[in-house]
């Protein structure tokens, strides 16, 4: 079965960054190898309608343009229900923001073996979350997931 990841937006848009630290270039170029097994079909990329809703906030073009570029590659988008909103309210306890805890919620009604962010509390709060149904993963870590 194909491997099925959940990229936040800060992960979708690490390429288009400032590459002023040796991070963010190694991130950038990680997020664009997810996203080049995506097209080739090694993995499959999940969306969701808060990853549409919130790509279209962008108030740069760029940032707006590459964001529905990246999601129009989806196989899937995860639709907003009650049953999310109700796992989400539910992460908040966590120290998580209601946007991350929706997406995180969103992953898991899709099914998502990885959520990627480049967001580091965001990862270290999800830690903490003992019944949390995806595996939250920076996307260096994740190409070596999906390189075994």
């Amino acid at each position: 079965m194909q491997m099925r990841i959940y990229l936040d937006l800060c992960a979708i848009q690490r390429p288009l960054d400032t590459p002023n630290q040796t991070r963010i270039i190694l991130e950038s170029e990680a997020v664009l190898g997810i996203i080049a097994y995506c097209e080739t079909g090694k993995v499959s990329l999940l969306s969701s309608e808060a990853l549409i809703y919130e790509g279209e906030q962008s108030i740069l073009p760029v940032r707006k343009e590459h964001t529905t570029a990246v999601l129009a590659k989806a196989q899937s988008v995860v639709p907003l229900t009650d049953e999310v909103k109700n796992r989400a309210a539910g992460i908040l306890k966590f120290g998580i923001m209601p946007l991350d805890a929706l997406h995180l919620a969103l992953a898991e009604s899709g099914k998502a073996d990885y959520f990627c962010t480049c967001d580091d509390k965001l990862l270290r709060n999800a830690m903490k979350i003992d019944n949390l149904k995806v595996k939250i993963i920076n996307p260096i870590e994740l190409i070596r997931e999906i390189e075994k």
